[in-house]
């Protein structure tokens, strides 16, 4: 099994193999080790728990008695991750494609089919995030300037910023 499946799962579609998520995305581990087994994934717990500590972006997390398992961000899906809003740091970064650049700096960046823009503290991270789709561009964010003028932050467990949007005017490009 690999990131990407257990990204898709936890992410966008659960019923792929057959389980459901709750209110606050997490799946129960014994369903979706058998979901996926059933969908032809080879998969048990020391392979998903293997898979949560080696995820160099930190992805996913268990709960405490690791019975449960979910995306830190980056659904599609409505879920409540219990995250409070927080005051972001000056300069956030953003990494895109050089494909996307002109309709970023035309329209800004919206959230499209997921539930929330994600900028990182970190322009190597977010250059590598750009590179999955092209050759890279990291943009910085005036996320200090948004906060100021109504914008909402949230920061997951594992550093990454997220907002709904981030019009043009709050976008340079490095």
């Amino acid at each position: 099994m690999t990131s990407k499946y257990l990204s898709y799962i936890l992410r966008h579609d659960p019923a792929a193999c057959g389980i459901e998520l709750d209110k606050n995305g997490w799946a129960n581990v014994n369903e979706l080790i058998a979901g996926a087994q059933k969908s032809g994934k080879v998969i048990n717990r020391a392979i998903l728990i293997k898979l949560v500590n080696d995820d160099c972006m930190g992805r996913f997390e268990f709960n405490d008695d690791k019975s449960k398992i979910r995306a830190r961000y980056g659904h599609s899906l409505p879920v409540d991750l219990g995250l409070q809003t927080q005051t972001p740091p000056k300069i956030l970064y953003h990494g895109t494609s050089e494909k996307f650049l002109q309709s970023i700096l035309q329209f800004g960046l919206d959230k499209k089919s997921r539930n929330f823009v994600h900028l990182s503290t970190d322009k190597v991270m977010a250059e590598n995030t750009g590179a999955r789709h092209g050759k890279p561009v990291v943009l910085g964010i005036y996320a200090g300037q948004m906060a100021k003028d109504g914008y909402k932050f949230y920061q997951t467990a594992n550093g990454v910023w997220l907002t709904e949007r981030v019009p043009t005017k709050y976008i340079e490009v490095l």
